[in-house]
């Protein structure tokens, strides 16, 4: 078994995917390889941010599953994948911890004015200015994953009112007042003072808040998108934080990455952007590592795969059964 590589990972990953799949060959492809050696994978471990020959690798029928590095599967989920037997699980759920902070973070800095004391700062004014409070808000949710329901344990403290949409609305956690299915979203939106989007991009996804969406949302609400950024219409947010219908927006993706210079985006005071680092973690590298392995023992020993995706849908369908905390898996 040859298994491709397209992470950054070191010798101290190998060895361990090495540990994992004694009898395979671990091949490091990197950005610069991988267009060639996943002609010649059996396992693909990662997430290439280069084209890919995806029909070409799938009519040669060699490679059997592919193990994202990303929660996001655009990257391979081709329709030529999708139609094929090729397995794909996801990172669905690894780094819902750093998603939840960086969540918290967009929220707490426009409903605590920072970007307005950041540029007082800069031109040293100490004047006091309107704040809003994350105590007692009315939170929606849209997705209920693995980064949704951590952000429910998350919000829950700060004594918010939850209501969340989910394409499978089942097992509502306690903390959620009401779990709408997925197209309940414009029962949710007149509720809610903040917007929270946790959705994979699919399909369904795409433009899901549009400008009919935006209009139903409340006056002076916020909405914060560490999901993607095409599941925005962003020609309509800006129109909606332009007029002062949203009260702000706190975007860590956008529709086009990186956000082109000329993009109104970057002008409006009322917007928190940063550069698609939801993720991001000390131990990204180490977590995604020991998910990949567990997985190929999993894969070697004919046992289920965890995260294994719905491919026609675009996500996991079954929550995992670990709990990934400090790049250690509890049950």
């Amino acid at each position: 078994m040859r298994i491709v590589l397209c992470y950054p990972v070191s010798e101290r990953h190998r060895a361990e995917l090495r540990a994992a799949a004694p009898e395979a060959e671990i091949v490091d492809a990197g950005q610069e390889r991988i267009s060639r050696e996943i002609l010649r994978a059996d396992v693909f471990i990662g997430h290439a941010k280069v084209p890919v020959p995806w029909p070409q690798v799938v009519a040669q029928g060699r490679l059997r599953w592919i193990q994202s590095s990303a929660a996001g599967l655009d990257h391979c989920l081709t329709p030529e994948v999708v139609a094929s037997d090729i397995l794909v699980t996801s990172a669905s759920g690894l780094f819902a911890d750093q998603v939840a902070e960086q969540t918290l973070a967009l929220c707490l800095g426009l409903l605590r004015s920072l970007p307005a004391f950041f540029r007082a700062a800069e031109r040293r004014e100490f004047i006091r200015r309107p704040t809003r409070d994350l105590h007692g808000a009315t939170v929606g949710i849209v997705g209920l994953g693995g980064n949704g329901r951590r952000l429910v344990q998350v919000l829950a403290p700060f004594k918010t009112r939850l209501l969340a949409t989910d394409m499978f609305p089942a097992d509502r956690p306690p903390e959620v007042e009401r779990l709408w299915p997925a197209d309940g979203l414009d029962e949710l939106l007149p509720l809610v003072d903040i917007l929270i989007l946790c959705v994979p991009l699919t399909a369904q996804t795409t433009g899901l808040i549009d400008a009919a969406a935006l209009a139903r949302m409340r006056r002076g609400a916020l909405l914060i998108n560490v999901a993607r950024g095409p599941v925005v219409v962003e020609s309509a947010l800006v129109d909606a934080l332009r007029s002062g219908h949203l009260g702000g927006a706190g975007l860590d993706v956008t529709q086009v990455e990186p956000l082109p210079a000329d993009s109104p985006l970057w002008d409006l005071e009322n917007v928190i952007i940063t550069p698609h680092v939801g993720a991001q973690a000390a131990n990204r590298v180490d977590v995604t590592t020991q998910f990949a392995c567990e997985n190929l023992r999993r894969y070697l020993a004919g046992q289920p795969l965890e995260n294994l995706v719905d491919k026609r849908l675009g996500f996991p369908t079954r929550r995992s059964a670990f709990v990934w905390t400090l790049g250690k898996a509890e049950r």
